[in-house]
């Protein structure tokens, strides 16, 4: 699933299931999601895992109390920045950030924090698949704006930044599916013009014609 996000304010803090657990509860797998910066105000930030390693239970009590904010690690952000987010990680976005979406098509969210919004909290559930830890920086990266660049390659997906024409950073995976998001310019899938806010889909890479392309995300599934 492909998102575009573009925040007046904070979202919730919230935390999704890994694989393993989401099966448990009935869902056929878990959930991870990337997010790659397209704008953000100077002072933008992203919660992304906890300042320090703290107990299931100072966690739980902080987010009964309102203090979850002082707990999350809070990374500023600006344009080109890249993040993955894999299951179990603490997250959330602030306001004046834009930015696109790339997550496991599944509805299982829990929320730790809403800022007193009226909706409902998973705290129980939240906990019992959070990791209590800090983000590995190792999934994050600043994207060159000017070049192609592999941004994650995964299970269960890959995700890949094309520019123009140049597209030997992708590897023929056997995909049955891929996605298509215009940055710049335009692309045609299938015959269909797809331009910037749009998205395409086809069974095949070879089904998207770049020949017009500025810059574009490319996502494909993991077989």
């Amino acid at each position: 699933m492909i998102k575009y996000l573009f925040t007046s304010e904070k979202l919730s803090i919230q935390v999704h299931p890994n694989d393993r657990q989401a099966r448990r509860i009935g869902f056929p797998h878990g959930k991870e999601e990337s997010w790659f910066i397209l704008d953000a105000k100077p002072d933008a930030v992203l919660g992304l895992g906890l300042k320090k390693a703290v107990s299931a239970t100072k966690l739980k009590t902080a987010a009964i109390l309102g203090e979850i904010e002082h707990l999350i690690d809070w990374k500023p952000v600006k344009k080109g920045d890249f993040f993955h987010v894999p299951a179990g990680t603490i997250h959330a976005i602030g306001p004046g950030v834009s930015l696109i979406e790339v997550q496991r098509n599944i509805d299982v969210t829990y929320r730790l924090y809403d800022y007193g919004r009226p909706r409902e909290l998973h705290l129980e559930e939240a906990i019992a698949v959070a990791k209590l830890t800090s983000y590995d920086m190792k999934y994050s990266s600043e994207i060159p704006a000017d070049q192609s660049a592999i941004l994650f390659v995964g299970s269960p997906y890959a995700l890949f930044q094309i520019v123009g024409t140049d597209d030997e950073v992708i590897s023929q995976t056997g995909s049955k599916e891929w996605q298509v998001i215009p940055l710049e310019g335009s692309v045609t899938v299938r015959g269909k013009l797809i331009r910037a806010g749009e998205c395409g889909i086809c069974p095949r890479f070879a089904d998207i014609d770049l020949s017009n392309n500025g810059k574009s995300l490319i996502a494909c599934t993991m077989t």
